[in-house]
């Protein structure tokens, strides 16, 4: 049985084309009092873009922070300022919510989106279709390119006991708007960072056992931008990075990542290393599982002059370390991906705190 999967309905891109936003939500007005909440990256509250923002009289305007990667008790915090909101609207439910931001803000909105709709803590929901409830329109507006998160159909969180995303067919946004202007002036190693998580997105899936020509014709086109961007020097590369995040999002949407992304949401929750530095972390351990990627990605950090952390591991003791084993294994189907079906015999926890040692 192959899977139906959701994929963002509407698309806008184009450098400039953030002017359309206020168009594009005034059909998702039901009339003059609709409550749109706008939930940006609070880098932003001080720019330019800030004072860009089309909100108006009744809408709810949420700088939030990402300092930390998303946390679930965070989600449902602004979950509740927004129903607080609510309460004294003439609807129930917003008529939606406009992350802006890096993968980090538009996996805010996305969460928040689908936990106006389903009762509890979003803690409940970190797992594998587990929310029962469509999200209220949610539209994205990338400002940084790299996660994929503008396409795909999980939030990652971090929970009280793991690291797991909320994976579902309603969590995927229902608009984009990919203005490549708004990725000018983001800082370069953060650049560096996410889109290197792009790069290694590309890799995972076109070496995995779960790789099909869906996956790999979007794959192999995010991973050729990604040469462009960070082996060349291209005019347009902000353009480029920005199509490279959507295709490698969608490289993964009928496929999986693999044994790196595994590895770096345990060092994000003992740690709490941001995930395109955690992933970078992790790759360049791993060259016995992806040789060709993790000598290319060196190259690319060369040339960028990247230096990574190091000694990680130096003051995590034997309890946070073996969490960490705890958080990479409950990823099976990354595991399965990258190692196959007896994937087990081949990755032990032995194997993974081996490799978390290296580091």
């Amino acid at each position: 049985m192959f899977r139906n999967f959701k994929m963002v309905s509407r698309v806008v891109f184009g450098r400039g084309s953030f002017n359309q936003l206020d168009e594009i939500l005034a059909a998702e007005r039901v009339n003059s009092e609709t409550v749109m909440v706008f939930m940006i990256d609070d880098v932003f509250k001080n720019s330019p873009l800030g004072s860009r923002i089309p909100v108006k009289a009744h809408d709810l305007l949420l700088w939030v922070n990402v300092d930390d990667e998303p946390k679930t008790v965070y989600v449902d915090e602004l979950t509740r300022r927004v129903q607080n909101e609510m309460e004294s609207a003439a609807d129930a439910l917003p008529g939606g919510i406009i992350g802006i931001g890096g993968g980090s803000t538009m996996d805010l909105a996305k969460a928040v989106a689908l936990m106006l709709t389903n009762p509890g803590s979003s803690a409940d929901y970190q797992g594998w279709d587990l929310i029962q409830q469509p999200a209220v329109y949610h539209a994205g507006v990338p400002t940084l390119s790299g996660t994929g998160s503008e396409v795909s159909r999980t939030t990652v969180l971090t929970g009280p006991d793991k690291k797991l995303g909320l994976n579902s067919d309603y969590t995927t946004f229902d608009q984009l708007v990919l203005d490549p202007e708004l990725l000018s002036g983001a800082p370069a190693d953060q650049y560096f960072f996410t889109g290197m998580d792009c790069y290694i997105h590309c890799i995972e899936s076109l070496t995995g056992t779960y790789l099909n020509t869906f996956s790999q014709t979007y794959g192999e086109k995010a991973l050729e931008l990604c040469r462009e961007v960070f082996l060349g020097d291209p005019s347009d590369r902000d353009d480029k990075l920005m199509m490279a995040s959507y295709c490698g999002g969608m490289s993964i949407v009928y496929s999986q990542v693999g044994i790196c992304h595994a590895l770096s949401y345990g060092l994000a929750y003992i740690l709490g290393l941001h995930h395109g530095i955690g992933n970078c972390v992790a790759f360049d351990y791993l060259e016995d599982y992806y040789p060709e990627g993790v000598r290319e990605f060196r190259q690319m950090m060369s040339r960028h002059h990247i230096v990574l952390p190091r000694n990680l591991m130096a003051d995590v003791n034997e309890t946070q370390l073996e969490k960490m084993i705890d958080v990479a294994l409950v990823l099976e189907p990354l595991w399965e991906n990258a190692l196959g079906v007896n994937w087990k015999q081949i990755m032990t926890r032995a194997k993974i705190k081996e490799l978390y040692q290296r580091m």
